[in-house]
């Protein structure tokens, strides 16, 4: 690893994610203001997720989905596609950030359940923290195979820089200003059989 990942990114991941969190401290509470008013709680999705080295970690995002329901139709509610259409969803992982369990850039936390499903190779992703937005995520996201998620993850992994992560936050920002449609409740779950 270089002196950027080891050292300057970490210290880049606190004090942006310090800073954002303080910036958008009126957001925070505007959600959870809207979330009150209707009657939508809990707040938070929490969800156990693998990190580093494979340890696990909780994660925190703003919750998109009614906890009771039989179908996804069922759970679906206003504020929670908003959210998700807008990644909103994703602010309070800063949060997970500034507790050293993610970073803003790296490849995105999977559930806990796809650790023994992946290949030794698959797992590299693990050597490095796991991130809010991630070279995977900039290039197809959820159109893309497993394969290629995993595939692009590696090449994070191999060629992490400042360089590399600057091109992915240039990228996020401008999907996010695209407003394309979500699609991320239709992602496949994984099964580690995938060859595309």
């Amino acid at each position: 690893m270089t002196p950027y990942a080891t050292i300057i990114k970490p210290t880049l991941d606190f004090t942006l994610a310090l800073l954002s969190l303080i910036i958008l401290s009126w957001l925070f509470i505007l959600i959870i203001l809207v979330f009150t008013l209707s009657l939508s709680f809990p707040f938070f999705f929490v969800h156990d997720r693998t990190g580093k080295q494979g340890r696990i970690f909780q994660l925190y995002k703003f919750r998109t989905l009614k906890p009771h329901g039989n179908t996804l139709h069922e759970r679906r509610f206003w504020l929670g596609d908003f959210l998700r259409a807008t990644s909103l969803d994703e602010l309070p992982q800063l949060i997970n950030v500034l507790r050293g369990e993610m970073s803003l850039i790296g490849p995105r936390p999977l559930p806990v359940e796809y650790l023994s499903l992946m290949s030794a190779e698959q797992k590299q992703r693990h050597q490095v923290k796991p991130g809010i937005t991630g070279w995977a995520q900039v290039n197809g996201r959820n159109a893309i195979s497993w394969k290629e998620k995993f595939e692009l993850d590696n090449y994070y992994v191999k060629h992490i820089s400042f360089v590399l992560d600057a091109t992915i936050v240039f990228k996020t920002i401008q999907l996010l200003l695209s407003f394309k449609k979500d699609v991320s409740l239709n992602e496949k779950p994984f099964t580690g059989n995938e060859e595309t």
